[in-house]
């Protein structure tokens, strides 16, 4: 039963991933004019974080329980840095930001290095949950 509820986890993890960052987020971007896009993904993103970290932790539960302990130990790895990108990473980058827009050109280069550092922590979640899948599917 652990092993469904891991794999299931697992499954909802990598494709509501990929639905978010392939189609969801650059969509609010080209349907939405900026001065809502912007300001909306601020208030979806840190759901989005909270929402993986959750999912991926309930699929490392399961595979800790289905004596899949390596997985599950990286599973947990991949959702505490979820916890970081929601509760570290995004009040930082949407800080510099709001700085950069006000003219902060140091501030942009900060926001620049903090985003890209979010963007590969969410895609190395990906490939984890994506690697854990394609090892129990």
């Amino acid at each position: 039963m652990a092993d469904y509820v891991a794999l299931y986890a697992l499954a909802l993890a990598f494709g509501g991933m990929v639905f978010f960052s392939a189609v969801f987020s650059p969509l609010v971007f080209i349907k939405l004019p900026a001065e809502t896009a912007g300001p909306f993904i601020r208030q979806v993103f840190p759901w989005y974080f909270a929402v993986v970290a959750g999912i991926l932790a309930l699929a490392a539960i399961g595979l800790g329980i289905g004596g899949h302990g390596k997985w599950g130990g990286l599973l947990v790895v991949m959702a505490a840095a979820g916890v970081y990108n929601r509760e570290v990473l995004m009040p930082r980058i949407n800080l510099l930001r709001d700085k950069q827009l006000a003219g902060d050109a140091e501030a942009g280069k900060a926001f620049d290095k903090a985003h890209k550092t979010s963007v590969v922590i969410n895609v190395v979640q990906m490939i984890a949950a994506g690697a854990a899948l394609t090892a129990f599917a």
